[in-house]
């Protein structure tokens, strides 16, 4: 590695990720509130330090209003940098932190970045044609305006779920499936 080995495992297992990951998650939620101008969701704990639908819009909310009316194809990569409250950034955070380095040792920090990634893409991609052909339907519906980090961090738990599968280890498969589940119900 050119003499930078040590430089590399000085930033842990995952390379840095988790860290950037969650620290780029609060700086962006934080621009997001700035940028509702006095406009911030109060009502209720699920809604409460929610930005405005417009600063996520601007930022990079995916679903199929910004994807399909307006074009904008990117969002199926910015929207998972985006939170919807107070509450919304802090789950996702503390899954992130539990479920990605797990991940990283597991496969390696590169294909955990992969992972995570792709699997954020792919959600938000069928969230937003979901909510394009099939809003009118109650539970896959998808939806007009989407964020989150729920697609990456189902993409971890399903690398972890893949991991027991493949070496027979029974206990990562069966955590990752109840971690799904209790997120699938949370959700």
């Amino acid at each position: 590695l050119w003499g930078f080995a040590p430089a590399l495992r000085s930033l842990g297992h995952d390379l840095g990720f988790v860290p950037f990951v969650v620290g780029t998650c609060v700086v962006v939620f934080a621009l997001t509130l700035v940028a509702s101008r006095g406009e911030i969701g109060m009502g209720g704990l699920m809604n409460m330090m929610a930005p405005n639908g417009i600063s996520l819009q601007l930022f990079g909310a995916s679903g199929a209003f910004p994807v399909f009316y307006r074009g904008w194809w990117w969002t199926v990569l910015s929207a998972g940098w985006l939170h919807g409250s107070l509450l919304h950034i802090l789950f996702n955070v503390l899954w992130i932190r539990q479920l990605a380095p797990a991940v990283a040792e597991l496969y390696g920090p590169g294909r955990m970045v992969i992972v995570y990634t792709l699997a954020g893409a792919v959600g938000f991609t069928f969230t937003s044609v979901a909510g394009q052909y099939f809003g009118y339907l109650p539970i896959i519906g998808g939806a007009r305006l989407s964020v989150g980090a729920s697609a990456p961090i189902f993409g971890l738990l399903g690398a972890l779920v893949y991991y027991g599968q493949r070496t027979g280890s029974r206990h990562v498969g069966q955590a990752g499936l109840q971690y799904a589940l209790m997120m699938g119900l949370f959700g």
